[in-house]
């Protein structure tokens, strides 16, 4: 029955997915269609389908492709574990919470974009700088995503840890962390479609290669169908790393009430 209604689940987000992509097309090309929208303000959808397959069979896009995903992956693992062991001693630590907090939120709020250049001076236009702006912009919802959960911890489950005398160790791993699941992982899920954005930022000012690169080339050459390609790939990616971590969530939080009836 449960195997059911996860098939269920999964095939209903695929059809969400669809039909939000189907509606969207059909108003895009009636739209060109009928307000005579010139290709160089805004290609129809087969032109944009048209260039989305030369990309893919001329094998250009793959080398971009598969180095915008090593920087997600990287940028992300790096900036998760770093989130998850930050927050952690800061929820434990009122004093680490205080002396920090605040350089974290201004670290947060500053422009990233604006931050790359510096990144660049500091770090090189290599795989680095990309890597620690990723990482940069990954540590704070995970962060926040620990400090939420553990702070969520009933008392309770805390006192019944102390009567049985279970060790510091005993408390992270049976209480805190499966209890902190649920909103870790909407961080890590906020994280990863962060660690797009910044991964496609940083190729965009800095980079040679990647899926940022392909956008600038396109954006300077006045390519507008390789521009909006090179935007569906770049959603596509975000897409598929979003329901990766959501398909995880789901295997390690079957127990969980929000995956049950």
């Amino acid at each position: 029955m449960k195997k059911n209604y996860k098939f269920k689940r999964i095939i209903n987000s695929m059809g969400e997915y669809i039909i939000s992509i189907l509606f969207f097309i059909i108003i895009w090309h009636l739209y060109v269609k009928i307000s005579n929208v010139p290709t160089y303000v805004l290609p129809s959808p087969g032109i944009v389908m048209e260039q989305l397959l030369e990309l893919f069979s001329s094998g250009t896009i793959y080398p971009h492709l598969l180095v915008t995903s090593m920087e997600v992956i990287i940028g992300f693992i790096i900036g998760a574990f770093l989130g998850i062991v930050l927050g952690y001693f800061i929820v434990k630590s009122s004093t680490l919470k205080y002396a920090l907090m605040p350089y974290l939120v201004f670290a947060q709020t500053a422009p990233k974009i604006a931050l790359v250049p510096l990144f660049v001076i500091w770090f090189g236009i290599g795989l680095v700088s990309k890597i620690i702006l990723i990482v940069s912009m990954v540590i704070f919802p995970v962060m926040m995503g620990i400090i939420t959960g553990i702070d969520s911890i009933p008392e309770d489950s805390r006192n019944l840890m102390k009567i049985l005398k279970s060790s510091p160790s005993q408390i992270l791993f049976q209480l805190e962390l499966p209890y902190s699941l649920p909103a870790l992982f909407s961080s890590f899920k906020i994280g990863i479609v962060q660690a797009v954005i910044g991964a496609i930022v940083a190729e965009w000012i800095s980079g040679k290669q990647g899926l940022g690169y392909i956008l600038t080339y396109a954006s300077s050459t006045y390519n507008t169908p390789m521009l909006i390609a090179g935007i569906v790939v770049t959603i596509v990616v975000g897409v598929i790393t979003y329901e990766l971590i959501a398909l995880i969530e789901n295997k390690l939080l079957y127990w969980h009430e929000s995956k049950t009836f």
